[in-house]
């Protein structure tokens, strides 16, 4: 337990850092504060001030949690900071539902359960830090700060660019969603219930004298065959298709039987 709880500051301690940098040094943090719930809840023209001042405490806890000796009552400056955030949050979604939180860098989400959770979790690694000491960070503990740090990561929407959009990138690549089906995925139900609908087949139905006769299937298209009274109507049926205008139809003379 002592172990996890040494852990806790080199998890907090990062990410107060980076918060406050982007809060006292960003290009952006006169538009970012605009946007956020600080402008309701402190008026527009102390928006700036209130988001710096907040940059400048979150970087004096961080640097208590990781500068020397750790003592209980870094942890319990974290644990208050993070129920501030958390208190925060909950005002901007009652108060300003649209804002965002402003809490690492601009952007123009509103709050979500991924802040809550974010706060949530640095609220409970905070607690922790109230124990922290001198207690080595062996291999298996550095792991589970890694985890720690890259699950604070992930609930924070700020890095959907870097990490969320790309790899949404690479599943459509992968999955391709909009690539024509191989045949085989394509049940013949599917396609005459597409081709039931057509204006093609609706224009040739009456001419009909069987059932489907043939099928086959060439290049994104498949090809059904009724008899036409001494004729094949061919239908040519978009494979995944879904507009029935596509359908086309030409009647084919058959050859005659000796």
């Amino acid at each position: 337990m002592n172990g996890i709880a040494a852990l806790q500051p080199y998890v907090i301690g990062p990410l107060l850092v980076w918060a406050a940098v982007l809060k006292l040094f960003g290009r952006r943090t006169r538009a970012q504060a605009g946007r956020t719930a600080l402008a309701r809840l402190v008026g527009a023209a102390r928006a700036v001030p209130a988001l710096r001042l907040a940059g400048v405490l979150e970087l004096a806890v961080a640097a208590a949690l990781l500068l020397p000796p750790a003592v209980p009552a870094e942890g319990a400056a974290a644990a208050a900071l993070s129920a501030g955030f958390l208190a925060y949050l909950a005002y901007a979604r009652r108060a300003a539902p649209m804002s965002s939180c402003g809490c690492l860098g601009a952007h123009a989400r509103p709050v979500d359960l991924r802040g809550f959770a974010r706060a949530g979790m640095l609220l409970a690694a905070s607690v922790a830090a109230v124990w922290a000491g001198p207690h080595p960070v062996d291999a298996p503990l550095a792991g589970l700060g890694i985890a720690e740090a890259a699950a604070l990561l992930a609930l924070s929407p700020e890095l959907d660019h870097a990490w969320l959009m790309p790899l949404r990138r690479l599943l459509v690549r992968l999955r391709r969603p909009l690539a024509v089906p191989s045949p085989a995925e394509v049940p013949l139900e599917v396609t005459l219930r597409l081709l039931y609908r057509s204006p093609a087949y609706c224009s040739a139905s009456a001419r009909l004298s069987s059932d489907v006769r043939e099928t086959w299937d060439e290049e994104g298209v498949r090809f059904v065959v009724y008899a036409a009274r001494g004729r094949a109507a061919v239908f040519a049926v978009p494979l995944g298709g879904e507009d029935p205008a596509a359908v086309r139809v030409a009647l084919i003379d058959e050859p005659a039987v000796a």
